[in-house]
């Protein structure tokens, strides 16, 4: 299966073990909640699911690659222990606590969180000596004398042995005791976590040209040359910044990620084709509707894998804008809740002591999901976002110095009707940017094949799918005939809201 049904699977497996019934107790009981081994190809995302999983799930997260412990440090420390036996006194040999479960335990404490995820990545590349605590551990869930504690699910995760010749083979006894998830690469799949992620427009479109060079793993005379998820992944967050500091990306950059030398090559080149495209397109002048005419018959005249970078260049930008019109929505949301909050609070408490209140609560939220592994990264983003907006609007109130507890929130009426106004501000340049692409490819291409991939493009991308369905665009809908979609608007919302939910 693909990685985004191996992700729902892990998450209903593990809301099945964590499901309680009337009386408390876990409906599978932990000797029935099997491990979960999950197979697949270096690279490929297994660890960013975990993240993400524990994210929205909200439990905790433990990670580990178990390759980098010994046997001391996953099974405890030998120590001798006395014990008495029908009346006799012997010495017994007992462990100190497994480092990988005590840090299951420090979590607990530190968070309060007790439920989690003990990922165990590399789970048959051990080394020998440790291979008969692991497998111990899989089938009793103990290290030694020390067992994990109950509600916390242990998924494992190895490579096949065609990627790795340290793979140990589990036997029958072992693979019996486990719920085994077979992955495979997909590159459909991984674009719609590119697009959530933000990932550089030039990977997804050169990936979109050249889909067969999203993974592969082949062997050459000095070892095996690859390009993966991960690769591109690593590769994009390096161009960004790059890009942002003005510095030079070619081959041999390239060459340091994606490890298999035509690939980094051919990416390389269209890299150089793709800058020339920014310069000769000057998309921003597109989405901002001032376009030269000679744009839309250059772009008309082009070659399809040129039409189909350029139409990357516009997407990321659509998406950028709509990204930052839903994030503002998502914030002024969060600060409308707060303040009424707030006002709930002016019977018994001053405006600054309920801001401050409702601050800390923030914070400690914010610093709780860090430690627990739980908060993803536009959670995190929006809680920070959030804890500075209403740290200014204390300031405002507190420089105000109003004793008054309605006049003190009149400051807070002010505040947020400025936060208001940049929502509005940002849902417009959205929805201008959408018009003005969709009029340029009109002009350019009327309906055609290209029309129809960027509609397509627009409704696979998470925000750009989140802004048509929230607050509309006449141009998509406009098209909606000729974009081979059904006739009716409530089936094109229906398709995007799938789309939303998949991603």
């Amino acid at each position: 299966m693909n990685i985004k049904r191996a992700k729902q699977e892990i998450t209903n497996t593990i809301k099945a073990y964590l499901a309680r019934d009337a009386f408390g107790e876990y409906q599978i009981p932990p000797v029935r909640q099997r491990p979960i081994l999950l197979m697949g190809p270096p690279g490929i995302g297994k660890t960013q699911i975990m993240e993400q999983i524990a994210a929205e799930t909200g439990v905790g997260l433990i990670a580990y690659t178990i390759t980098h412990h010994t046997r001391q440090s996953a099974l405890g420390l030998p120590y001798i222990d006395h014990h008495t036996y029908d009346g006799q006194e012997y010495a017994v040999t007992s462990y100190t606590m497994s480092e990988i479960l005590a840090s299951v335990y420090d979590l607990m404490e530190r968070t309060g969180v007790h439920e989690g995820i003990l990922f165990l990545d590399e789970i048959n590349c051990i080394s020998e000596t440790l291979t008969p605590m692991m497998l111990q551990f899989l089938q009793c869930k103990t290290f030694g004398n020390q067992k994990l504690p109950e509600g916390w699910v242990i998924v494992a995760a190895g490579n096949p042995p065609e990627y790795n010749k340290s793979v140990r083979e589990f036997d029958v006894v072992t693979l019996d005791r486990v719920k085994r998830i077979d992955v495979q690469e997909d590159y459909q799949v991984w674009k719609e976590y590119a697009y959530q992620r933000g990932l550089h427009s030039a990977v997804i479109s050169y990936l979109d040209i050249r889909p067969d060079n999203f993974y592969k793993i082949e062997a050459a005379a000095d070892g095996l040359q690859f390009a993966t998820a991960r690769g591109w992944e690593d590769l994009s967050a390096l161009l960004t910044t790059y890009e942002a500091l003005d510095l030079p990306v070619d081959r041999e950059v390239v060459g340091q990620y994606i490890q298999l030398p035509r690939i980094a090559k051919d990416f390389a080149n269209y890299l150089e084709l793709y800058r020339k495209y920014q310069r000769v397109y000057r998309v921003d002048e597109i989405v901002a509707g001032q376009w030269e005419a000679v744009r839309a018959s250059e772009f008309a005249a082009a070659p399809f894998d040129e039409k189909l970078s350029v139409i990357g260049l516009i997407l990321s930008r659509l998406s950028e804008h709509a990204h930052a019109a839903q994030r503002m929505d998502a914030l002024t949301d969060a600060l409308y809740a707060d303040l009424t909050r707030v006002k709930g609070a002016l019977t018994t408490a001053p405006v600054a002591k309920a801001l401050t209140a409702i601050i800390e609560d923030r914070s400690k939220e914010l610093e709780s999901g860090r430690a627990s592994g739980t908060l993803d990264t536009e959670r995190k983003r929006r809680l920070q976002l959030e804890i500075a907006q209403l740290e200014q609007y204390l300031h405002a109130v507190e420089h105000e110095n109003e004793s008054d507890n309605d006049k003190a929130f009149d400051v807070l009426r002010t505040q947020f009707g400025a936060q208001t106004a940049k929502r509005a501000e940002s849902v417009t340049t959205a929805g201008q940017s959408l018009d003005n692409a969709f009029a340029f490819l009109e002009q350019a291409t009327g309906e055609s094949q290209e029309m129809v991939l960027f509609a397509t493009e627009l409704t696979a991308n998470p925000y750009t799918a989140w802004y048509i369905q929230n607050c509309g665009c006449e141009a998509y809908f406009r098209h909606n005939q000729a974009l081979l979609f059904d006739d009716t608007r409530s089936k094109i919302l229906d398709e995007i809201q799938k789309a939303k939910t998949n991603t």
